[in-house]
């Protein structure tokens, strides 16, 4: 009797099944508690940037289903519920618009990938003076893009421009840079492409630099040459970063702006106005906030389909890259 009592003093009148079940549990929650701190930690942060992104795309939802215009409070707007969409799709100046985004978007973007991708396998080699080239590759993308757009509307001048005083001089005939609708949608693609492929530069030479040499040094023990180099084994390892990369820019060639809005406003007639212009122009001189609100959302719409499209490539190229990156590590073994 008296060592049952003693034994039980010791233990605070638990058992040792009882300590042991506390102990699980003590470390059950420890775990949870540890996988949970990182979390508590980017709340904030997610609650901030949640209220950042939802509230203005929720108001921007709402004001399409409105008459709204800028003399009135959003609160003395008229519903007219889907009529905003529903005009849209009849109005042949959007539509126009919507094409000529997609041509634009499309053309601009394919030839910056080649030609910085291009770029980045031409410039990935200890070769004398190559960080002074890079840098200079890289200068465009920091000038502003009003400030782009003017340099390249002088350029773009019919007769003081540097490139028809060029054509001039070689005794060819000048050309209509900003007042032909097709010259003028390839000048507004060159003048892009001028700024913005150095951005596809830098990320692709950061892929090249990254890939593993095993994969590399396996391929050249294969008897690979330089062009089966490149396309099978740093383009498809590269991939994953190159359809991200594409994305980035892919998006924001559909809210170009200052650009077009400096070179050619949109015209000659509508043969550059994309929607980012049209939404603009329809806010401030058409005054009809409800409609451009509609038009910003079917730019939403088309941006989330594309951006899933290239998440699901993406998850494709992923699951080659890592077959490409096995093979390679099992032939050095």
């Amino acid at each position: 009797m008296e060592l049952t009592s003693h034994t039980r003093n010791d233990t605070g009148g638990r058992t040792p099944g009882c300590l042991a079940a506390r102990q699980a549990r003590s470390r059950k929650y420890s775990e949870i508690a540890q996988r949970l701190t990182p979390y508590f930690f980017l709340a904030p942060a997610v609650v901030i940037l949640a209220v950042a992104l939802l509230y203005p795309v929720g108001y921007m939802i709402y004001a399409s289903f409105l008459d709204w215009n800028p003399s009135q409070r959003i609160e003395e707007a008229d519903w007219v519920g889907l009529r905003n969409y529903i005009s849209l799709l009849g109005d042949e100046s959007f539509i126009e618009s919507f094409f000529v985004t997609l041509k634009f978007a499309a053309l601009v973007v394919g030839f910056e990938m080649i030609v910085g991708v291009g770029l980045a396998l031409l410039l990935d080699r200890n070769v004398r003076g190559m960080s002074l080239q890079r840098t200079i590759f890289i200068l465009p993308m920091m000038i502003a893009p009003i400030v782009v757009g003017l340099i390249w509307r002088y350029m773009y001048h019919p007769t003081v421009g540097s490139f028809n005083r060029t054509l001039k001089s070689w005794g060819l005939d000048a050309v209509p840079w900003l007042s032909d609708s097709d010259w003028a949608f390839a000048s507004v693609i060159i003048a892009d492409m001028w700024q913005w492929t150095p951005f596809i530069f830098i990320l692709a030479l950061a892929a090249l630099q990254s890939l593993p040499q095993s994969a590399l040094e396996a391929a050249r023990i294969d008897g690979a040459n330089d062009w089966q180099q490149i396309l099978y084994i740093k383009l498809p390892l590269m991939m994953p970063v190159l359809v991200v990369t594409c994305l980035l820019r892919l998006i924001d060639a559909f809210k170009v702006l200052e650009v077009i809005l400096v070179l050619t406003n949109g015209g000659p007639g509508l043969s550059t106005e994309i929607l980012s212009l049209r939404i603009a122009r329809t806010a401030s001189e058409f005054r009809e906030l409800g409609v451009a609100a509609a038009m910003s959302n079917y730019l939403l719409v088309l941006l989330f389909v594309i951006t899933l499209a290239m998440f699901l490539y993406n998850k494709v190229a992923e699951s080659r890259q890592a077959r490409i990156r096995a093979a390679a590590e099992e032939e050095f073994k």
